[in-house]
Formats: C-alpha cells, sequence, structure tokens
C-alpha cells in the first residue's frame, strides 16, 4: 500500500477502522521543537465532534498516546510515532454482509487489488477512520510551522452543504482575518446565518436515510513568495496529492478554480501592484500560486467531498461470492454529511505539506 508521504516531513499512517488501533509515524522532524500535547489533542478533538448530533454514532476517545519522539515535551529528533486505540467498534455490523460489495465504497476494487485478504470491516484501511492520524500528523505539523514559521496561518471554512451554499470570497485580505472571525468555529462560515439552512440540509438527508456532501475551502495567509518546486513538486501538485488521500475527496481547485474558463485573461491576470513598499496583487483568482510557486498572496484552495456512500436507502449491487445481483441497506453507524468533520482534516493535509516543504 502506498502510506507513506513526503520528502522532509515523512509520515506513514498504519491500523484499519476495526483493528486494535491506528497511528501515524513521523520522520524527519528537527529535534528540540516544543510540542504542546493539548493543542495536538484538541485538533483530534475538532475531528471527532463529540455531541455533534450530525455526525456518527460511533463515538471514539481518540486520545493520543505517543510512543517515541518526545521527551521532556519536545522533539527528540527520532521518529515521531503517535497511537490511537479504537475502543467502540461493532464489527458485527459488517460480518454478515461482507460478500455484498457496498455501492460508493472501495469494497470490490480493494477486493480486486489485494484478493480479499484486506480487512473489510468498517472498510479497514481505506475507512475515514484514517483521517484521524492523519490529523495527529497534521497538528504536529502545526506545532512545527509554529516554531519555524510563526507567521504563517491555516485555516478553512464550509462553503456548500447540499444545495446550500456560502458566497466566493473576492478580497483576498479577508483571509488575513477569517479564521478569528468564524461565529462557530465549529461549523465555519462565511456568513454565519447559512448554518441554520445547511444543517437542515443534512438533516432532512438523514429523514430520508440518505446523505448530502459539501465544499470545503482551505487557505494559507503569510506563506512568503518564492515557495514550490516545478514541474512535480509544484505547490499544487504536493497539496492535491494530499487532498486526494482524504477518502471521499472528489475534486481539487485551487483560486477561481473551473470559475476561470468563463472568464478573460484581462480579469484573471491579477494585475500586481505596489503597497507600502510590498508587491501586491489586485485580485486573486490564481490563488496565491504562480507556476507552482507562491507568489505572496492567500492560497486558496477548494475540496469536493462526496455524499457519504454509506446510506440506509436499499441499494443495487452483487454479492461477490455467488458472483451474482444482491440488494444491500446498510446497517450501522455512518456520517450523514462528511463536511461537518472534514474542514480540520483539509487543515491537517495543509499542514503537512507545507511544513514538507518549509522544513
Amino acid at each position: 500500500m502506498g502510506s507513506t508521504w513526503g520528502n522532509k516531513f515523512k509520515l506513514s499512517l498504519f491500523g484499519e477502522s476495526h483493528g486494535n488501533g491506528i497511528g501515524a509515524v513521523i520522520d524527519g522532524l528537527p529535534a528540540g521543537i516544543d510540542i504542546d500535547l493539548e493543542r495536538v489533542q484538541h485538533e483530534l478533538n475538532r475531528r471527532a465532534a463529540r455531541g455533534n448530533p450530525l455526525a456518527t454514532p460511533r463515538k471514539e476517545g481518540d486520545q493520543i498516546e505517543i510512543l517515541s519522539g518526545i521527551f521532556n515535551g519536545k522533539t527528540t529528533g527520532a521518529p515521531l510515532a503517535g497511537l490511537i486505540r479504537n475502543e467502540n467498534t461493532r464489527s458485527g455490523d459488517y460480518a454478515k454482509t461482507k460478500d455484498l460489495m457496498r455501492p460508493g465504497h472501495a469494497d470490490y476494487a480493494a477486493n480486486a487489488r489485494y484478493g480479499g485478504f484486506q480487512d473489510y470491516r468498517g472498510g479497514g484501511h481505506f475507512s475515514g477512520r484514517l483521517t484521524a492520524p492523519l490529523v495527529f500528523a497534521g497538528a504536529i505539523a502545526k506545532e512545527i510551522l509554529t516554531a519555524i514559521r510563526p507567521e504563517l496561518g491555516i485555516g478553512s471554512r464550509i462553503v456548500s452543504i447540499g444545495d446550500v451554499k456560502d458566497v466566493p470570497i473576492s478580497d483576498w485580505q479577508v483571509y488575513q482575518t477569517l479564521k478569528s472571525d468564524f461565529a462557530n468555529p465549529a461549523f465555519p462560515l462565511y456568513h454565519a446565518n447559512l448554518e441554520e439552512a445547511m444543517k437542515q440540509a443534512i438533516i432532512d438527508a438523514m429523514a430520508d436515510e440518505d446523505s448530502v456532501g459539501g465544499l470545503v475551502e482551505g487557505f494559507i495567509t503569510g506563506l512568503e513568495p518564492g515557495i514550490g518546486n516545478p514541474f512535480f513538486e509544484s505547490i499544487e501538485s504536493r497539496l492535491s496529492a494530499l487532498l486526494f488521500s482524504i477518502p471521499a475527496v472528489k475534486g481539487v481547485t485551487f483560486g477561481a478554480g473551473f470559475d476561470v474558463v468563463s472568464l478573460r485573461g484581462s480579469q484573471t491576470n491579477d494585475s500586481l501592484k505596489m503597497h507600502d513598499g510590498q508587491i501586491e496583487t489586485a485580485t486573486n483568482y490564481n490563488g496565491g500560486i504562480n507556476g507552482g510557486i507562491s507568489n505572496g498572496m492567500p492560497i486558496v484552495f477548494q475540496v469536493a467531498f462526496k455524499p457519504t456512500p454509506s446510506i440506509g436507502k436499499e441499494q443495487q449491487t452483487i454479492n461477490l461470492a455467488e458472483r451474482k445481483d444482491a440488494t444491500l441497506k446498510i446497517q450501522g453507524r455512518h456520517d450523514p454529511c462528511i463536511v461537518v468533520r472534514a474542514f480540520p482534516v483539509v487543515e491537517a493535509a495543509t499542514a503537512i505539506c507545507m511544513a514538507d516543504f518549509l522544513l
């Protein structure tokens, strides 16, 4: 499996959804960096969304155990290993239907790739459960970035859930303070008055035994111009690779994204100007990146999450063991909308990418 990533911030993920535990090993960290484990745990708690009625009923503690790499609150320079034990598994939910390939899941593709030897319970290594150690690694990356680039900021917001959409942000300067301005950090919106409508879209899908998807926007502020290495090590290339590794991600765009096809070059060229001795662009249609390299403006990108594939409706599928058509009504505990827990994962992937560039 391709579960290792990074040139300088080298990350390996391990574990399965219903195994004993999940975790991450990070190599390449400098020694002597302060690590605030309370802040690290806070990031994991954001992803877990405990107490949120719109998230999965499966409630895990997600308490991180540091196995190596931190001593007396500082990195040692050795590989940093963190373990999260699975404590609330119900594998019986999957035993009776293991031969029924769940539509929209990796079941059939994984069976074809690994010959049926993969752990099928809860999706195994393909599960969204593996975003917990990804968030742990991202939290460590944030700690590293705080030490080496304190001016760097990483944030995210929910842009849409179902048909309910927040507006694009045209003024790039808004991103400088956006993260601190969110009315509800657990449901970050540019226009907070859309929160109830978005939540209602999720509730309506739940009532119909269905699910909804949505769009998350991530942003990076305070990054100096000149970071990135074209062609294959560009910021877009590296960050997209990590974002597409998040389960359920089906699209990544930067800046104005696909909307640029309906605009003209005179609009999207982001004209340059001087302001108080600094070089700025008048607009940010390119999302802070030109030629794969940062230009000093906020890096802005959008991540599309598909509707949760586990739904209560009866669906058409196949029985792989019997090689015949079948129907499936999925049992178990699932998120009706991934987006409400996904934005901390987007931030984690962003922090990991930036740490790999900046270490």
